[in-house]
């Protein structure tokens, strides 16, 4: 291993930033500061269609494409491809938005 190459566990106690969150704190977002500007990607998948080549290539302008959901059923909102939550379709001031309905804990999403 180089020199400028470094193990995890080469890292000691005092060596950076360390957010401690222990049980019984009380929390804030103030507490988040440092990863604030940390960009995310955010996704809301309305449904999921599965085609052959041929039937993709045969798709034009005007084409309907069928999707697993049916009208008025959750869509999933994904954080960095993560399933976070459920959600609906609203429209706000004549744009398209997610309304989140359900927050998906860890383990508790079909991915």
């Amino acid at each position: 291993m180089s020199e400028n190459e470094l193990k995890l566990d080469e890292f000691g106690p005092g060596d950076g930033p360390v957010m401690d969150f222990s049980e019984g704190e009380e929390k804030s977002a103030t507490d988040l500061a440092p990863v604030f500007d940390v960009p995310v990607s955010i996704s809301a998948v309305l449904g999921r269609a599965q085609l052959s080549v041929s039937q993709l290539l045969q798709l034009a302008s005007g084409s309907v494409l069928e999707l697993d959901r049916k009208v008025g059923e959750a869509i999933d909102i994904y954080v960095n491809n993560r399933l976070v939550a459920r959600g609906e379709v609203v429209i706000v001031d004549e744009r398209l938005g997610v309304t989140m309905t359900e927050i998906i804990k860890d383990g508790d999403g079909q991915s």
